[in-house]
């Protein structure tokens, strides 16, 4: 027992190895897969043919384009490269698409450093992002904005 201790201790006082950067780089990695598999299959599965994808419920009901509306042609175009056709299909989603690859090289390299990743959004933060999702809903449907619509 005494020498399970101590072959035990040599190893933590060695620090993190190899396989501490793999665990704590598994799950950005996996959130990496994860979004890489559905932007691989926007991009080859075309959402302008119709019939693979359903369509907005509100959009169909209403006529009313919701803050998504467009996302998946501007995930298409996105995937292809074509930012101008992106923005013009949905710019909060690209905005979105953007942040979250900001966010993630963030993650990424925290995980590397051995730090914890918090993202502590404050009332301020999310009002102010709800804010602009229903300004950009309102706008999108409005007559003048009429270049944000999808």
């Amino acid at each position: 027992m005494r020498r399970v201790n101590a072959e035990t201790q040599r190893v933590t006082q060695a620090g993190p190895g190899a396989g501490d950067l793999a665990r704590r780089l598994a799950v950005p990695g996996g959130m990496l897969a994860a979004v890489a598999g559905a932007f691989a299959y926007v991009g080859a599965v075309d959402p302008n043919q119709p019939g693979h994808y359903p369509v907005c419920p509100l959009l169909r009901l209403t006529g009313i384009y919701c803050p998504g509306c467009g996302g998946l042609r501007s995930a298409h175009a996105f995937a292809h490269g074509d930012l101008a056709t992106a923005l013009t299909d949905n710019a909060l989603a690209v905005g979105g698409y953007l942040a979250f690859a900001a966010l993630w090289a963030v993650w990424v390299i925290r995980a590397v450093r051995g730090r914890p990743t918090r993202l502590d959004l404050g009332p301020v933060h999310l009002w102010s992002l709800g804010a602009l999702v229903l300004v950009f809903t309102v706008v999108r449907n409005l007559p003048s904005g009429g270049w944000l619509h999808p």
